[in-house]
């Protein structure tokens, strides 16, 4: 038997709440329409480039995302000693490079389960909360850690539109 990514229940957006609910809201919203994008695929579809030569696809977008998750809120924001999970110094692109269909089942749950770990790992941070950029050194707050996680998704959701088009010509949300 094939497996397929599951149906996702679409959620709904908090329109009103506290600034940490509607953060949280609309990154839960990001992740919601990944996972949407990839319902009911089989790992070969989802492993499916968009073109040459590009290795962008649905299950690299989910390793991809499962790693910034991993990188922004546990080992920057809650400060967890831990690796990547796809990728190394070796290979930074390991998320989108190393696709291998017949594991896309366990990349998911990985996804799955990196989220959870991630939500409970910030629960009781502060969003001032303040850590330093990996990249430039400056300190950033949770609350911007959020913001960006929120972009990624977005952009990353346009991605998986494109995508998931391509494969069989679903569209919207």
């Amino acid at each position: 038997m094939t497996w397929t990514a599951p149906e996702v229940e679409r959620t709904t957006q908090l329109l009103v709440g506290d600034e940490r609910a509607m953060l949280q809201s609309m990154l839960d919203r990001g992740r919601n329409i990944l996972l949407w994008k990839c319902q009911g695929l089989t790992g070969v579809q989802l492993a499916t480039r968009s073109v040459e030569p590009s290795s962008m696809s649905l299950l690299g977008l989910l390793r991809h995302m499962t790693e910034t998750e991993r990188g922004w809120f546990r080992m920057r924001a809650a400060g967890e000693r831990l690796e990547y999970i796809y990728s190394d110094d070796t290979n930074l692109d390991g998320d989108f490079d190393d696709i291998v269909p017949a594991e896309a089942e366990g990349d998911y749950t990985r996804y799955l389960e990196e989220v959870a770990l991630c939500d409970r790992a910030i629960a009781a941070l502060p969003l001032d909360h303040a850590t330093v950029h990996p990249r430039t050194g400056v300190e950033i707050s949770l609350r911007w850690i959020y913001l960006h996680l929120i972009e990624e998704y977005a952009r990353h959701d346009g991605h998986a539109d494109l995508l998931r088009e391509r494969i069989d010509g679903t569209t919207g949300y």
